[in-house]
């Protein structure tokens, strides 16, 4: 790991820090990257200091991919400027002078202690949160340790940036990401894959509380228990393909429990095994047919039976025919039948 050679452009013997920062960009960073801006400002100090990556980590028990996104955050801010070398790499830190407007600096003339109760502040809007303030980074390393607990494992990196998504993209609150991993471990699902389908028909469904989406988990538990009891499945809940395919009936198609169980009948009849392909092939048909009702189903058996029979019986007489119209006639020389007739005498 290469050393950082950091720059200082002002030289004092304390570790002074801007009111600019205090007033215009404090507020709004994470704490754990005000902890790095800190850092770095006690050691431009020494104008030979050289750190590395690994060291600030140490220092401020953090990982050092925490200390990266930390120092991308700055330069985005424009406090700080990065110098690489050919491959990309860090090798050295400069930090800038604070630019913006001040936002939150106070008055002397309008600072003042009351010992009044101060009204309480608007609920914050929860999509209007940047993922990068503290409230949100408690909150996901909360549900970082429920899923953990959940999952019963140490979640990858791949799956703590799913959760993140989930909060940051899709606009999740905590305690609705805490249901959904508590439902989705519950029917035995603990694979990130799924639980990432659930949570996207769910943002898709317009689903934005826990009640909402019990609402929607008690009106497909009933669409599920009734394909899984007509496909006698026990002892699990559906697979994702599965459960787009009970979507699409109930929602797309909007049939009935009833429509849907006979299909299932049906395809058991049929191949002899649960086949969700297979009952999808018979209710899109009774769809495109515009069935509503189960009676719309008999009528249309007796349809079919009708133009099945008829078609047998045409089939027959074209056969028939074909027969007569392939026998070989035979032509007889009558004179020599009647003299053989009489010589037999």
């Amino acid at each position: 790991m290469k050393t950082l050679t950091l720059k200082n452009k002002f030289q004092t013997n304390a570790t002074l820090l801007p009111n600019d920062f205090i007033d215009n960009y404090m507020i709004d960073a994470n704490g754990e990257f005000v902890k790095v801006y800190l850092f770095l400002l006690r050691h431009l100090d020494d104008p030979c200091s050289s750190i590395t990556v690994a060291t600030i980590a140490d220092c401020l028990n953090n990982t050092e991919n925490d200390i990266l996104r930390a120092f991308r955050y700055w330069e985005k801010q424009g406090l700080l400027r990065l110098e690489h070398d050919a491959d990309g790499r860090i090798t050295g830190l400069e930090l800038q002078k604070t630019t913006r407007p001040n936002k939150t600096a106070v008055s002397k003339d309008t600072l003042e202690i009351s010992s009044r109760k101060a009204p309480a502040a608007p609920a914050p809007d929860r999509k209007a949160v940047p993922i990068d303030t503290f409230r949100a980074q408690k909150e996901i390393k909360s549900l970082l340790f429920i899923a953990e607990q959940y999952l019963g494992k140490t979640l990858t990196r791949s799956e703590m940036e799913t959760i993140t998504y989930f909060y940051d993209t899709l606009h999740m609150s905590a305690d609705l990401i805490e249901y959904l991993l508590e439902t989705c471990v519950e029917n035995g699902h603990k694979s990130m894959h799924y639980i990432q389908k659930v949570a996207f028909s769910w943002a898709e469904s317009g689903i934005e509380t826990v009640s909402q989406a019990k609402e929607e988990a008690m009106l497909y538990s009933r669409s599920c228990y009734t394909v899984l009891n007509a496909f006698g499945i026990k002892n699990r809940g559906p697979a994702a393909s599965e459960l787009t395919y009970i979507r699409k009936w109930s929602e797309e198609y909007g049939f009935s429990s009833e429509i849907i169980a006979e299909a299932c009948r049906r395809t058991i009849s049929a191949t002899h095994q649960p086949s969700f392909e297979y009952a999808d092939k018979i209710l899109t048909k009774w769809y495109e047919r515009n069935i509503r009702h189960l009676k719309d189903i008999t009528s249309l058996d007796e349809e079919y039976q009708k133009g099945h029979n008829a078609g047998k019986t045409a089939s027959k007489t074209r056969t028939v025919t074909k027969n007569l119209n392939n026998f070989e006639r035979r032509s007889y020389d009558m004179d020599s039948l009647e003299e053989q007739l009489l010589n037999s005498n």
